[in-house]
């Protein structure tokens, strides 16, 4: 009887345990996020993976999917891009979605799996300038390096990723003979082991990654993260100092403070809101660009200019600390000053006298004679009257004509001191004379 007691409370207690504990599959405790890597890659977009990144570490997330489309961008933000992902614990797997080519390529490669939809393709990763050409040897002696090592760390053949960047590498058989950068299909990639597989749909590759129970959670850019990716693009970084530039300059020619002053700060703001978004700049760098305008300010109350040159050292200084990128600040300062000049003279010469804007900053009026106004009194009345020479005309010197001095030059030659003379011609304050002969005073 006691054992069946016994026997009886067990069951019960297990029943409850079982009943307050429900029991689940391991699929629906895990939890995926997937972060979308599209258009040009910049700091921005490293701002807005490093939030997924962590959120996911947070949450105890199984894998974090990163679905990558994008044609490339910037080297040093895929270089953070790609320290970000291999330094976190959470699983990291790339989907191509269509293109992931250039930085896009080095950032897959950072990542522990690869999968690529048909008729995707990844790589042509060719480092190059600004200006569209071939960066330096240093410059690609690192990104050459970087993709190999990319490759490395994931167990993957590195002389792909070196032709990728390098054109002199020769892979005939895959498309990329000596002279052409290697750009792998989804078929390739599978082939020689830079993808994991190739799948039809992102539901497809959850379900062969094992995930299709799991809580997928998608990850997507914030207003203030999609603004920091615009702003913090290498073409618009020197749009935005040009304009900023380009309306302080105008301000200081109009009374007041108007549109351009309005226009020039917003700019100049919205550079700094857009680095501090994307963790490059602190409000260190906007106290320093604020101080900076105060002193500029300053230097038209106080003497010396001291003031204007440190204000113009404090702006300059705030915008290098806003970028970790010296030399396309240097370029991007140097396109900002050219655009500013040019558009300054444009405006002026070309629209200065049709804009009511410019009218108020631009001194149009003219001391011209049809106004009254005049530089020297013509002394018409003077033409035929006759004096002597006061002085020697050599050729220049005085005569006197009805008892008044005047200062006179002859035609030309040498007329002695005494000698008559004749008023032949008055242009404003020039009074030109001619000897009289005593022929002249026969007739």
């Amino acid at each position: 009887m006691t054992v069946r007691r016994l026997l009886t409370i067990f069951s019960f207690l297990l029943t409850f345990v079982l009943m307050a504990v429900p029991f689940q599959g391991k699929a629906d405790n895990e939890i995926v996020y997937i972060a979308p890597i599209e258009e040009t890659v910049e700091k921005g977009l490293y701002a807005f993976l490093s939030r997924a990144v962590h959120t996911a570490e947070e949450e105890n997330a199984s894998a974090v999917i990163f679905e990558v489309n994008t044609p490339g961008g910037a080297v040093d933000a895929a270089g953070e891009i790609g320290k970000l992902l291999t330094s976190t614990k959470v699983k990291t797997i790339s989907f191509v979605n269509k293109q992931a080519l250039s930085a896009g390529a080095y950032i897959s490669l950072n990542t522990d799996e690869i999968y690529m939809v048909p008729g995707s393709t990844m790589g042509s990763a060719a480092i190059i300038d600004q200006q569209g050409n071939t960066a330096g040897k240093k410059a690609e002696s690192y990104w050459f390096a970087a993709m190999q090592s990319a490759a490395r760390q994931t167990d993957r053949d590195p002389i792909y990723a070196l032709a990728m960047a390098d054109e002199s590498v020769d892979l005939p058989e895959l498309g990329a003979p000596k002279g052409k950068l290697l750009t792998l299909t989804a078929e390739q990639a599978e082939e020689v082991g830079y993808s994991e597989g190739t799948v039809d749909s992102r539901a497809d590759l959850l379900k062969r990654l094992g995930y299709e129970n799991a809580e997928i959670r998608t990850i997507d850019e914030s207003f203030a993260e999609k603004l920091a990716r615009f702003i913090t693009h290498p073409v618009v970084v020197p749009i935005l100092l040009s304009i900023g530039s380009l309306g302080l300059v105008l301000e200081l020619y109009s009374p007041g403070f108007g549109i351009p002053g309005f226009m020039g700060l917003s700019a100049l703001l919205l550079f700094f809101y857009g680095h501090m978004v994307a963790g490059l700049a602190g409000y260190e760098t906007l106290i320093l660009f604020v101080i900076g305008i105060g002193l500029i300010i300053a230097e038209f109350f106080l003497p010396g200019g001291i003031a204007g040159i440190a204000g113009i050292g404090a702006i300059l200084g705030s915008l290098f600390l806003a970028t970790d990128n010296v030399v396309h600040m240097g370029i991007s300062l140097l396109i900002a000053l050219g655009v500013s000049v040019l558009a300054s003279i444009l405006m002026i010469k070309v629209f200065g006298k049709k804009m009511k804007f410019f009218k108020k900053i631009i001194l149009t009026d003219s001391t011209n004679t049809e106004k009254g106004y005049i530089s020297n009194k013509s002394r018409l009345e003077l033409i035929g009257l006759e004096g002597y020479a006061l002085t020697a005309l050599r050729p220049s010197g005085t005569v006197v004509l009805k008892d008044e001095r005047i200062d006179v030059v002859s035609e030309g030659g040498y007329i002695a001191k005494g000698a008559k003379v004749k008023v032949v011609k008055a242009e404003g304050s020039r009074i030109v004379v001619r000897e009289i002969s005593n022929l002249d005073l026969d007739k």
